[in-house]
């Protein structure tokens, strides 16, 4: 997706070899048109799947997996990262260690919104190490529904989570993905690069 890497490019910043912030239009500004627009490309590419539901994670995931359900036209459930007094109690629960934020946090989304019927695709905002994603993918299996896939904005190549994930035979749809913020520069999977 281009108007994606240009994204990146422009109002993304590297703030080390293995981290780029991008906040400015994804997980903390968002930008609504654009994020309509990710979500159309994840809608096209889900299209005919059969896919009911979306799982995502709160809170970055929200913007995108939103967007690709309008797109869909299939409700969106959010894993919660803290229980409250009205989500205590009949739960799916899987643990995910945040590599950014070290630490580990137990998710849960309410058994009442997800079931062995449901074909459900899981949306993320950013693939790395892939934990936030197993974390998901241990509450869809919880549930008895079928996995179609994992939609991701921004795939870091360079780490081991799209790796892993495919290597358990799950399709993974990332629409940019970086192979490289080695000096600054972010150099996207398919050797274009700028600083």
């Amino acid at each position: 997706m281009e108007s994606l890497k240009q994204k990146i490019l422009t109002e993304g910043k590297v703030l080390s070899d293995s981290v780029i912030k991008v906040d400015a239009f994804l997980n903390h500004q968002v930008d609504p048109g654009f994020m309509q627009l990710v979500g159309d490309e994840f809608a096209s590419k889900f299209a005919l799947t059969g896919v009911n539901k979306i799982i995502t994670l709160e809170s970055s995931g929200i913007t995108p997996a939103v967007m690709t359900g309008l797109g869909l036209g299939v409700p969106v459930v959010f894993a919660r990262k803290r229980k409250s007094l009205t989500l205590n109690h009949h739960l799916y629960s899987a643990e995910v260690y945040s590599y950014t934020k070290k630490e580990s946090n137990e998710i849960s989304v309410s058994k009442d919104y997800i079931d062995s019927d449901d074909v459900v695709l899981i949306i993320d905002d950013i693939l790395a190490n892939g934990q936030a994603a197993l974390g998901m993918i241990d509450l869809v299996e919880q549930t008895g529904a079928a996995l179609e896939g994992i939609g991701i904005v921004i795939e870091k190549g360079f780490q081991e989570g799209g790796e892993l994930l495919r290597r358990r035979g799950i399709r993974v749809e990332s629409l940019a993905t970086i192979a490289s913020l080695k000096n600054g520069q972010v150099t996207f999977q398919n050797g274009e690069e700028t600083i």
